[in-house]
């Protein structure tokens, strides 16, 4: 079960090749539902996705996650987590950082923060 879900985040992964310039997987299994993939995606305009997510397919929500995307200088954009280290947010664990804020978020998947990525790069090339 936890191998279908690695190859299920590979797949997402693929399907955004078009602004992706190389990439790191790093898989570990625990068991049959549970495990570890984390990795770096690098995109065309050199900036860079960090994520990690621990999952146990036998729950809906990850146990631990984290999507950390920082520009060509390595400043981070934004980082979606769920350290428990913000409870005066509603959606807690759940939030988002953005350069000197802290706001709600729901768990994203992470097509959910490649859409968000690809839609950044699309609006740099109309400037």
């Amino acid at each position: 079960m936890i191998n279908r879900y690695f190859e299920r985040i590979g797949k997402v992964i693929a399907g955004f090749q078009e602004m992706i310039a190389a990439h790191t997987i790093r898989k570990r299994t625990y068991n049959d539902t549970q495990g570890l993939i984390s990795g770096e995606i690098e995109f065309i305009d050199d900036s860079e996705l960090s994520f990690m997510e621990l999952k146990n397919t036998e729950q809906v929500e990850k146990k631990k996650y984290k999507y950390h995307y920082m520009n060509n200088a390595k400043e981070m954009i934004f980082r979606y987590d769920n350290a428990k280290h913000h409870p005066e947010i509603n959606t807690f664990p759940h939030h988002k950082h953005t350069q000197g804020e802290i706001d709600k978020s729901a768990e994203p998947e992470l097509i959910d923060v490649l859409s968000e990525i690809q839609e950044r790069l699309k609006n740099r090339n109309i400037d």
